[in-house]
């Protein structure tokens, strides 16, 4: 069943938007009342998303994607089972993969089948206390190239030919086709429309759900080289200008529907080669910084090099961007084959990374048999993505100053100093698979309790704010 536009009042908004020119009472932002509790805590040169008791809130996730089924069986690999098992083993987040070719599969027309079987999987997941991040996918920016994505009808290649590389898809990037369709949709204002106008016709129909968390603008952005251009001096360019351009002006369109959910930004994929990002400011109150965290040589079938610069170099360069912005990182994707000799390490070493620069994570992909997958073809947790299930602080009734999990020991380590605009208890997932013959607690800093229900240790301080507390949880 097709469904034209339900938002077409608003189009006439974009349109003005677009342009320029709306008027400054419709640019909606996220309410900042005096007295209201914040929607963020900065801890040091850290930021986290806080809830409505102003606890600082971490993540634990899988990216759900199922890119071959469309149409009528669009989003059939994915089943309440999957999030079910994500929440049986202690995660608390999902990144769904939608396409806009399936959404809007002609001009103006959206598949509201599409939008319901959405919605059915946001259900699925408030169902097992799961939150979720909307991506909007592209591989290869869509269909017309033999992908994903953006929608043939608004693929403009200028005849441009197209040859795709066997073994390397991502080489497909570089084509001056692909590169031509990019730069139409960030220049030509009847596209630059239509993709706004999606993104409030998903943000009006789900905008509202409890289990949404918030939006992932466009995976894995790319652009137009210019003449003499290289890759980091085209990436830092477009990132400065185009890409900094068309986040705003995505978060403005949602802002006309929904107040508040949180968008989330990417960079490019330069960022995997340790170069700092040039994105310019966002000015959403609600933004949210989601880089991607692969390591090429490994994306190309090379084991993991434990005495690599792979992980120093990517941590020391991705954390200027979000703190001088007070963003809160969530990793939108990051993974490899477990299977390689050294994927212990490699698991260990970039979920260690992850536990100091941001405050979430979520895993490419939860599915089953492939490469990639957490699970095996029958369902079990393959042997070193099984380090993936770690204890984690869900929500922190004050500022996290460090957190971290020992996989060799098995020991997890949180600090966190009391703050009297957050109140509850700190809640502290520990999953029943990393401690199967139990496990001990030491609640060290002052007055303070704690007890266990299912999967959760929750630790009710007592002291003063500006009390510091250390949680140790180890095998018993």
């Amino acid at each position: 069943m097709r469904l034209t536009s339900r938002i077409a009042p608003a189009a006439l908004a974009v349109a003005a938007l677009l342009l320029g020119v709306l008027p400054a009472q419709a640019q909606a932002h996220p309410d900042r009342t005096p007295g209201r509790t914040p929607d963020r805590v900065t801890v040091g040169d850290r930021t986290f998303i806080a809830d409505g008791q102003g606890r600082a809130l971490q993540w634990r996730g899988f990216n759900l994607a199922d890119k071959n089924s469309r149409g009528a069986n669009a989003f059939a690999g994915i089943q309440e089972r999957d999030l079910k098992e994500m929440s049986a083993r202690g995660f608390n987040l999902a990144r769904l993969a939608f396409f806009w070719d399936d959404l809007e599969p002609t001009p103006g027309h959206y598949d509201r089948g599409y939008l319901t079987k959405m919605r059915r999987i946001l259900d699925w997941a408030d169902r097992y206390h799961i939150k979720v991040i909307l991506d909007a996918h592209q591989d290869v920016y869509g269909p017309h190239f033999g992908f994903r994505g953006i929608p043939a009808w608004a693929t403009r290649d200028e005849g441009l030919p197209f040859t795709p590389t066997p073994d390397d898809w991502f080489a497909g990037y570089f084509q001056p086709s692909v590169q031509t369709a990019f730069d139409h949709l960030y220049k030509d204002a009847d596209l630059r429309a239509a993709h706004a106008r999606m993104w409030m016709t998903v943000a009006s129909d789900l905008g509202r759900h409890p289990a949404l968390l918030g939006y992932d603008l466009m995976n894995e952005p790319f652009a137009k080289f210019l003449e003499g251009e290289d890759l980091p001096t085209a990436a830092a360019r477009f990132e400065a200008t185009e890409l900094t351009e068309l986040w705003n002006r995505l978060a403005k369109a949602i802002r006309l529907v929904d107040r508040r959910s949180w968008v989330f930004v990417e960079p490019t994929v330069i960022v995997g080669l340790g170069v700092p990002t040039q994105l310019g400011r966002i000015d959403d109150p609600h933004a949210g910084y989601a880089p991607h965290f692969y390591e090429t040589a490994m994306e190309t079938g090379a084991d993991y090099d434990p005495n690599g610069t792979f992980v120093p170099a990517y941590e020391a360069a991705i954390s200027d961007y979000p703190t001088r912005h007070r963003m809160p990182v969530i990793v939108g994707e990051w993974g490899g084959n477990p299977s390689i000799p050294h994927g212990r390490q490699f698991v260990t070493d970039m979920t260690a990374a992850m536990d100091r620069f941001s405050s979430g994570w979520t895993w490419w992909q939860w599915c089953r048999g492939g490469s990639y997958c957490f699970l095996d073809q029958t369902g079990a947790v393959k042997p070193n993505a099984q380090l993936l299930v770690q204890p984690y602080a869900r929500a922190v009734a004050g500022d996290p100053l460090t957190y971290a999990y020992d996989p060799a020991t098995r020991t997890y380590t949180l600090t966190f100093r009391t703050r009297h605009t957050a109140d509850g208890p700190t809640q502290i997932t520990v999953p029943r698979d990393t401690y199967p013959g139990g496990y001990r607690v030491d609640v060290r800093g002052g007055k303070a309790g704690w007890k266990e229900r299912g999967q959760t240790v929750t630790v009710n301080t007592r002291g003063r704010a500006g009390a510091t507390y250390q949680v140790t949880i180890s095998p018993r």
